[in-house]
């Protein structure tokens, strides 16, 4: 069993070096995503000086611990927006899913990439009660969807109710940003591995942005693509969304039935399957949960573990927001800081839409999703029933998070420790080597929690990720945590 994702077995792509010197552009893009690279190819065919920047390796973040689907079924999010927005703005992000499913196989087509793209049908179900799946259909019949009511999916279960769609796909993401990455830079955009922006500063219509290693980058646009974005206090994001954490595994089968399906029902069950030649996986997702309430990472994983013998398992965090709309466009009055985030584990279309829409602004191009994605947008909180549970839950995770280190399921090679006034957490591996590390988040300072399965330091606060020896391998902290014996 590989304690990673299916995806990261997939090493045949351009490697870029970081950045080793001073340079001006006119839009830096920060993020390695489906986002960044999204919003680079868009750029790409334009005359403007254009750089990306990823602080580890592109496409390692959220975008390589996704399942891949590329659907505008998705699950009961029809009818969470028609209650919260009513029915035009639900009208409107259904015809927004539509666009990015054809931006997306479009861009496959044009360019002849090879990303195991498959056009397949999408299944909602539920086994408990129906009146979720009776609820969407009476909203997905006033939005004109077609889909087909049964009660099975095809590998013959039986549940009390299902529908589904036939004209959905499903595909390699890594695959197919890695070809849009270097199309864009055959096309002359930089692109800049293992460098960190550590501040952004603006003076007079430019950007400064300082790296870790004292480099700066001079910009007229800032595209913020970095999953959870930092340099944003004027924007609340721990007001706006929580984070979700979901467990999923890859399991080798013989056949593949071509479909992907979610339970409308808690616990979320999502799956799909993967073909590349003759080697077939089914993808199982399960045990989704705020990782503010929830951090027993061995409990969740052993659903997926027990009695099924995963070839590949890893966890992928979704940011969700309180109205259930992405964050997609600019944070500033002149239209030059931008943002991307808040998919609501849909990243795989909202994430290319994105693309889309920040070159867009930046082109100085119409699009008609500005006004719905304005990530500016006034929330009508009498509305949004979770609005507590994203404010307390907050709260929650950074009051527990201090006043609790030692989990009652660790096992005695993860202990808590302090030296010099400094926390300290300390992890013994097979070998019986140490691993130190500094207890708390570079970010907000929130006690880390440490996943035993994928063997990364977790903050879960805001979902600053940092592997065994401390170094930062996913934000919003941009600091690492190894332990300096001189400290």
């Amino acid at each position: 069993m590989k304690n990673k994702s299916i995806w990261l077995d997939y090493n045949k792509r351009e490697k870029y070096k970081s950045l080793d010197h001073n340079i001006n552009v006119d839009v830096l893009i920060i993020g390695g995503g489906i986002t960044g690279i999204s919003s680079l190819y868009h750029l790409s065919n334009s005359n403007l000086n254009i750089a990306l920047v990823e602080k580890n390796e592109l496409g390692h973040g959220v975008t390589a611990r996704t399942t891949g689907k590329i659907t505008y079924l998705q699950d009961e999010m029809y009818d969470k927006l028609n209650k919260y927005h009513g029915m035009t703005v639900t009208k409107q992000y259904l015809n927004s899913q539509y666009d990015a499913i054809n931006i997306i196989v479009k861009i496959i087509k044009d360019n002849d990439i090879k990303c195991n793209l498959e056009k397949v049908k999408s299944y909602v179900y539920s086994n408990d009660s129906v009146d979720k799946i009776d609820a969407s259909l009476k909203i997905l019949k006033e939005l004109g969807i077609k889909y087909y009511v049964t009660n099975e999916i095809p590998t013959k279960e039986k549940f009390n109710k299902v529908f589904y769609v036939n004209d959905t796909y499903v595909f390699h993401p890594l695959k197919y940003i890695f070809s849009l990455a270097k199309i864009s830079h055959q096309k002359g955009s930089s692109i800049y591995e293992h460098t960190t922006i550590t501040s952004i500063n603006k003076e007079n219509d430019l950007y400064t942005c300082k790296t870790k290693d004292n480099y700066i980058i001079k910009a007229k646009y800032v595209i913020l693509a970095t999953h959870y974005p930092y340099f944003l206090w004027p924007l609340l994001m721990p007001l706006k969304c929580y984070l979700e954490k979901s467990y999923i595994g890859a399991y080798l089968t013989n056949k593949n039935l071509k479909y992907s399906s979610i339970s409308i029902t808690e616990p979320t069950i999502s799956t799909r399957y993967y073909q590349d030649n003759n080697i077939i996986y089914k993808l199982l997702l399960t045990n989704s949960h705020n990782i503010s309430i929830k951090n027993n990472d061995k409990e969740n994983f052993n659903t997926i573990i027990k009695n099924n013998n995963p070839d590949f398992v890893w966890s992928n965090k979704d940011i969700i927001t309180n109205d259930y709309l992405p964050l997609i466009g600019s944070i500033d009055d002149s239209n030059t800081l931008l943002i991307g985030t808040g998919y609501n584990t849909w990243g795989m279309t909202n994430g290319s839409l994105a693309g889309k829409i920040l070159a867009d602004i930046i082109l100085k191009n119409n699009n008609k999703y500005l006004k719905l994605f304005n990530p500016l947008r006034k929330i009508n909180l009498g509305k949004i029933i979770n609005f507590p549970l994203i404010l307390g839950s907050n709260i929650y995770a950074y009051t527990k998070s201090k006043l609790f280190k030692q989990k009652k399921w660790y096992d005695s090679k993860i202990t808590f420790t302090t030296k010099n006034g400094k926390k300290l957490a300390v992890y013994v591996d097979s070998n019986n080597k140490k691993h130190i590390v500094y207890a708390l988040c570079p970010h907000l300072k929130c006690g880390l929690v440490f996943n035993e399965i994928e063997k990364t330091w977790d903050c879960p606060c805001h979902g600053s990720r940092f592997d065994i020896d401390g170094n930062s391998i996913e934000g919003p902290s941009n600091y690492d945590i190894r332990y300096r014996e001189d400290d």
